[in-house]
């Protein structure tokens, strides 16, 4: 019988430590999917970050405690002669994989580039009008007012080597909607402290320490290779961590969880995460193309959205889905955000006598025929959880047909604007409500709203997260943010499920806090002596 690719790696990856190639500084890890690609401004999502960090360096980061702290910019500010600009000084000494010097000519590209109708990355530079280099460790960047805010954006904004991009003809991002393949999406020369090896997307990526890192002297790095194995299998991602065949695991599965770090030479750190999961709804179009109701969508009556709203157990979830790892959630936004407020975050009960009734108010007695799109490999218990809202939807009369897929597929469809109703879980790296906002409210233009594919639009809310862009009030701005949350709360725009909690599982000789982005900076991971 033929091996899988993926029995494959991980025979691989176990032989290498039989045979003594891989010490103790050999990190094998394992998570439920890969990144979606190795183009760092193609897609703005987690998992695919979390390789990028390793192997390509942003202006900023936010450190294991989120706390903003420098990368290759040394320092920041807003001019005195200009409130509409930033400037930044840059790390010298810095080289790129290839030997390449890291200068502001990259990241004029760098910036330019991610502001590419391609670059999933856009959204983030919206106020930025215009990037311009001082010296050759000078930026300047003027937005369209003043925005003192700028550097939380640029916390996952890579910079590339222009010269690179230019020779293998990537100064345009990935089309990755379109399935577009360039040199960018299997090969990487960044200034991080990781090179890329070999990337076999799906099975197997390969990443060896960077000794001419800026930081090597500043941080532990005392992992000097990394071998990442993809396991879409929850079980058999925790039985590869159980027998020894990896050493970190990012998304242990809740069910195991005890055990895992009840196993010798096993722990489970935990943490609340950046992260919130919820359904969103096409109510846009005239028609959903995935459902029985002809001439008229559901989605588009706020009964019908209130009625599912209401429909959804979140607390049964929690405790038979999660085990417990999660907290119900009113809102699309975790604690951690500028412009919580557990006043907004109020969990509806359940009540599907009123669910029922408000269909029937809406034309819809006996409710209606929908696909409900949902990753199977992308969050913690994605699919269990969409299977258990199916139920409680069939409770009331909505027959949500559930199609369970790869993240690649889902989030190909979804941004292609295909999906009717679909799952979606978001994170907040400028730990701010605007990008919020932007990028899941604001109306779906070149500018904004990237992630918008609910069709929703309301003109007053727009003009409102324009401006607070601008506002350097903060008393002022905390009240825009205020009437937003309003407004989009009241038109139920999502349908909130939970705020994520985060666990690692890893072997007990590694000192690994959590961090709440769920973006393992190898680099910072020590061993115990």
């Amino acid at each position: 019988m033929k091996m899988s690719r993926l029995a494959i790696a991980l025979a691989f990856a176990s032989s290498t430590l039989v045979a003594g190639v891989a010490g103790a500084e050999t990190l094998r890890w394992s998570s439920a999917g890969d990144s979606l690609t190795m183009d760092p401004h193609a897609q703005n999502e987690g998992p695919t970050h979390v390789l990028s960090h390793q192997v390509y360096d942003t202006l900023v980061f936010r450190d294991q405690d989120m706390k903003l702290q420098p990368r290759l910019a040394t320092e920041w500010k807003i001019t005195e002669d200009d409130p509409t600009v930033w400037e930044f000084k840059l790390r010298e000494g810095v080289k790129y994989h290839n030997g390449n010097p890291f200068t502001a000519d990259d990241v004029v590209f760098s910036i330019m580039r991610a502001k590419h109708e391609n670059a999933d990355m856009k959204g983030l530079l919206t106020t930025v009008v215009e990037v311009s280099k001082v010296d050759d460790y000078t930026v300047r960047m003027k937005t369209d007012g003043p925005n003192p805010l700028l550097p939380n954006n640029l916390t996952n904004l890579f910079m590339m080597d222009q010269e690179w991009s230019e020779a293998n003809n990537v100064t345009v991002p990935q089309n990755f909607k379109a399935g577009e393949e360039t040199h960018a999406v299997r090969n990487a020369n960044g200034t991080g402290p990781f090179r890329l090896v070999s990337r076999d997307p799906d099975v197997r990526t390969e990443l060896v320490r960077n000794d001419e890192y800026w930081g090597r002297d500043q941080f532990p790095m005392e992992v000097t290779r990394i071998i990442h194995t993809p396991i879409r299998s929850a079980a058999t991602r925790a039985a590869a961590l159980l027998s020894g065949e990896i050493d970190f695991l990012l998304d242990p599965p809740v069910q195991d969880l005890e055990r895992l770090n009840n196993a010798a030479g096993l722990v489970v750190r935990s943490a609340p995460e950046n992260r919130t999961i919820f359904l969103g709804m096409q109510m846009g179009l005239p028609e959903l193309r995935t459902s029985d109701v002809k001439g008229k969508n559901p989605f588009a009556d706020k009964r019908v959205r209130e009625a599912l709203n209401i429909a959804i157990n979140r607390d049964a979830i929690n405790r038979v889905v999660m085990r417990g790892q999660s907290v119900p959630a009113g809102i699309v936004m975790a604690p951690f955000v500028d412009g919580y407020s557990a006043e907004i975050d109020i969990v509806p009960e359940v009540d599907v006598d009123r669910a029922k009734a408000l269909l029937a108010e809406a034309g819809y007695p006996n409710g209606f025929t929908v696909n409900l799109a949902c990753p199977n490999d992308r969050y913690i218990n994605d699919e269990a959880i969409c299977q258990a809202v199916t139920g409680m939807f069939g409770q009331i009369g909505v027959r949500a047909r559930l199609d369970a897929r790869s993240r690649s597929i889902h989030f190909a469809e979804l941004q292609r604007g295909e999906l009717d109703f679909y799952m979606l879980g978001w994170g907040v790296p400028t730990m701010d409500s605007h990008y919020v906002f932007h990028y899941l409210f604001e109306t779906r233009t070149d500018k904004g709203g990237s992630w918008n594919h609910t069709g929703y639009s309301n003109p007053e809310a727009d003009a409102l997260i324009d401006a607070m862009t601008r506002e350097i009030d903060p008393v002022k701005r905390a009240e825009m943010v205020a009437q937003v949350w309003n407004l989009v709360q009241d038109d139920i725009v999502y349908l909130p499920i939970h705020h994520q909690m985060l666990n690692w599982a890893m072997k007990d000789n590694i000192d690994f806090p959590v961090q709440s982005e769920n973006y393992p900076y190898f680099k910072l991971l020590k061993y115990k002596k």
